[in-house]
């Protein structure tokens, strides 16, 4: 079993490869004058069980294209097996033809994985489960949720809890969290009006007295998730948090939470921290490290890997 990390969450690599005990391949990942990526293995892959841990967030496509180009190298190498290890899967919300002549970008990108030599991926929290039809290869799917939930009961013990979901999409998700904690759930309704831009409507359920907790797969300009905050604490909640599993926080995002009302967003490090993420006093990261580490010894050894959520 080897490691390879590319460069868009090193931190969260090296954190991998502590938690199973053995050290990153030796690999140099770097740009040519002209900004082409070029990759180069020190050591021998042939024959071995390799992951590659990338998450293809900003800059997406520069991402994408190291993820490619290493598994191409890999496979030209004779790795036995690669696994694509993508803590945040890019394009994942280009699921569906959103209007005529429209790509399904999402299914692009899992045919160029399998093209350039994948043959498996291991995600987290994908943004449409559909997507893992899209490949003709395993997909292993993991959830933050266990993570979440133990937070949750360290941080907030034994409050009068409420989980919230900021729109009937992610219903779903806000529940299996919800039941894994015994409480009650709420829901956001509201209407978009524009890419980017949207209007909370109204609060179904009672958050009034609540210790309330967003719960989302994506925060990217951070609107709806401050509208969301918005309107509970307006409803006349305790106090407002949010758990959410990919910072994607784009623009003025981290600026915006900040002045916002609520109190703590939790994110997982799918996403490499920025600066200003750091400097934020409102929000926080949790590692999924050894959640990774943990999928990839159960793939490895050709265990269960559902088994980690029973």
């Amino acid at each position: 079993m080897k490691i390879v990390a590319c460069n868009s969450n090193l931190p969260l690599a090296e954190a991998v490869a502590t938690e199973l005990g053995m050290p990153l391949c030796n690999v140099t990942v770097r740009r040519f004058a002209d900004m082409e990526v070029f990759v180069e293995i020190h050591e021998n892959v042939r024959g071995e069980d390799v992951f590659v841990v990338q998450s293809t967030c900003t800059p997406t496509n520069d991402n994408l294209m190291e993820l490619l180009i290493m598994l191409d190298a890999l496979r030209r190498g004779s790795a036995r097996r690669i696994t694509a290890v993508m803590p945040y899967f890019g394009y994942a919300r280009q699921d569906r033809k959103s209007g005529p002549r429209t790509p399904i970008s999402a299914k692009l990108v899992a045919n160029l994985l399998v093209e350039a030599g994948a043959n498996r991926v291991l995600t987290l929290d994908l943004h449409a489960m559909q997507i893992q039809g899209f490949f003709d290869i395993p997909v292993d799917n993991l959830y933050a949720a266990p993570l979440f939930v133990r937070d949750i009961k360290e941080r907030y013990g034994d409050r009068d809890l409420m989980i919230v979901s900021p729109d009937v999409g992610g219903v779903v998700r806000a529940r299996q969290l919800a039941q894994r904690l015994n409480t009650d759930l709420a829901i956001i309704d509201k209407r978009r009006e524009r890419a980017g831009v949207s209007e909370v409507m109204n609060v179904i359920g009672d958050v009034k007295g609540r210790h309330c907790l967003l719960v989302d797969d994506i925060v990217d300009s951070g609107g709806s998730l401050c509208n969301a905050a918005q309107a509970i604490a307006s409803n006349g909640a305790a106090s407002v948090g949010a758990y959410v599993t990919h910072g994607v926080l784009t623009g003025s995002a981290v600026e915006r939470i900040s002045n916002s009302c609520i109190e703590m967003l939790t994110l997982t490090d799918s996403i490499k921290a920025t600066e200003s993420v750091t400097a934020a006093a409102n929000i926080r990261q949790i590692t999924i490290a050894g959640l990774l580490a943990r999928a990839m010894r159960a793939v490895s050894d050709e265990s269960s890997v559902s088994s980690l959520f029973d």
